[in-house]
């Protein structure tokens, strides 16, 4: 079958016909018509992922981003909360704000024509009001302010919006995928977090999905890690010991029968996590996690302590948000920019009132791990774009997804794998995939931003 370029909006049955139970269509990660569907019906229908409100503390503090193919702007308003707002003067639709973290002051201040807004969106003023008499032009009429997103609830400090009015709630949408935000908030000995450190930010030559299905994809990490383990090996050999530096780059190195052992759960809506490949220390050996385990017992109890600290996970995936990492205080925020394009933002997570060593070892994690310039992440970022350009020839139409296909377990909300090198996380991710493309998706659309009846 020839590849299928779907260059106007593709029917239901022509999505449908993209998916199968053990492979998908090539081009869901090629064509063009599909991302700008994909940004209607997932980024347009799903919670995402917005930002920390440790990100803007005081008001007037600002962070810009995206959700799917529109720049939003989160702001701490005067009475503290946090509103996200469409980063768009509704007068010549310029963007209010620069592209980074900023302080805006009292209001928002256009610097095309002067226009200002409150921080929560409403238009406050315009220059030279008597241009607008015998106009329709009227400041209290919702064109004529910055738009709020549809919806925005805040999570332990985890900021998520949605674009559109209906459908279900952030905890209905997260699901059992929800454990993994408790988790990082509960390693603080006072339940709060805070992002600190500065982030990476990687630009990739590739699809947003295959970012996802890289996650939990458990058989690369030996082939295409292989020249980080082993130089991280040779060093442990030549200095006579494993250093944490070295363990973190070794542990990509175990032999398939480790992987296999491992537990995959997926849950409803493309969400799921990874079991962790290596504990940092227990609580009796590792001295930096003997002092978290100290810290955590005097604030819950000694076996409070040890519950939180033996939930291992590696990776979790909030689907279309991006990947908490518990155990090293990571958060890879990833953004689709276009069909072929994909930004990935890495956070990084402070404890608060937890031992200095623990954040200091985040950001060893960090620079070793997910850096532009670490020995791990250009090999994943070099496959990624193999696997764009591959999917553009003529060699094939279908992507396989076999891996102890039909083994799946059920549980509560989701799947669970009966092998570790299972590839169920690619095939709940497809399945909610088409869940949410599908024109009568439970999931309703949002309704495309109206522009103001009367221009100023």
């Amino acid at each position: 079958m020839q590849q299928r370029q779907l260059r106007q909006q593709p029917s239901d049955a022509q999505i449908a016909a993209l998916v199968r139970g053990d492979s998908v269509h090539k081009s869901v990660y090629t064509d063009p018509a599909l991302f700008e569907l994909e940004m209607q019906r997932i980024y347009g229908r799903v919670w995402i992922y917005v930002g920390h409100e440790s990100q803007v503390p005081n008001p007037g503090d600002t962070h810009t981003t995206r959700i799917g193919n529109q720049d939003v702007v989160m702001v701490r308003a005067a009475d503290r909360q946090v509103h996200v707002l469409y980063n768009r003067c509704p007068h010549k639709g310029a963007k209010l704000v620069a592209e980074g973290d900023h302080n805006v002051g009292k209001f928002f201040r256009c610097p095309y024509h002067a226009w200002t807004f409150k921080l929560d969106g409403q238009h406050l003023a315009a220059p030279m009001k008597l241009g607008f008499e015998g106009t329709c032009f009227d400041p209290k009429h919702p064109d004529f302010s910055m738009r709020q997103l549809a919806r925005v609830e805040n999570y332990r400090g985890f900021v998520f919006a949605n674009q559109c009015a209906e459908g279900p709630g952030l905890k209905n949408f997260l699901g059992g995928v929800i454990s993994s935000i408790d988790n990082l908030c509960d390693r603080s000995p006072s339940g709060e977090v805070e992002v600190a450190g500065g982030v990476f930010r990687v630009l990739q030559p590739s699809n947003w999905k295959v970012f996802y299905e890289n996650l939990h994809d458990t058989m690369h990490a030996r082939v295409t890690h292989e020249s980080s383990f082993m130089a991280a090996r040779d060093e442990a050999k030549a200095i006579g010991n494993m250093p944490l530096e070295l363990h973190i780059m070794d542990g990509n190195g175990e032999p398939y029968e480790f992987w296999e052992k491992l537990d995959l759960c997926a849950y409803d809506n493309g969400h799921g996590y990874m079991e962790g490949i290596f504990d940092p220390g227990a609580a009796d050996k590792d001295p930096v996690t003997r002092s978290h385990f100290e810290s955590l017992k005097q604030a819950y109890g000694e076996e409070r302590a040890r519950e939180i600290l033996g939930m291992n996970r590696h990776n979790t995936i909030v689907y279309g948000s991006g990947s908490p990492h518990t155990v090293f205080q990571q958060f890879r925020v990833i953004r689709p920019i276009s069909v072929d394009r994909t930004l990935v933002e890495i956070q990084v997570f402070r404890l608060k009132d937890a031992p200095p060593a623990l954040f200091k070892r985040a950001l060893v994690y960090a620079n070793l791990i997910n850096s532009p310039s670490s020995n791990v992440m250009p090999d994943d970022i070099e496959v990624y774009g193999r696997c764009q350009d591959g999917n553009l020839n003529h060699g094939g139409d279908w992507v396989s997804m076999h891996r102890y296909h039909g083994t799946d377990r059920t549980m509560e909300g989701g799947m669970v794998s009966t092998n570790g090198t299972s590839e169920l996380p690619m095939r709940n991710q497809f399945k909610a995939w088409k869940q949410f493309m599908m024109s009568d998706s439970a999931f309703p659309q949002a309704e495309p931003a109206k522009e103001p009846v009367h221009a100023a």
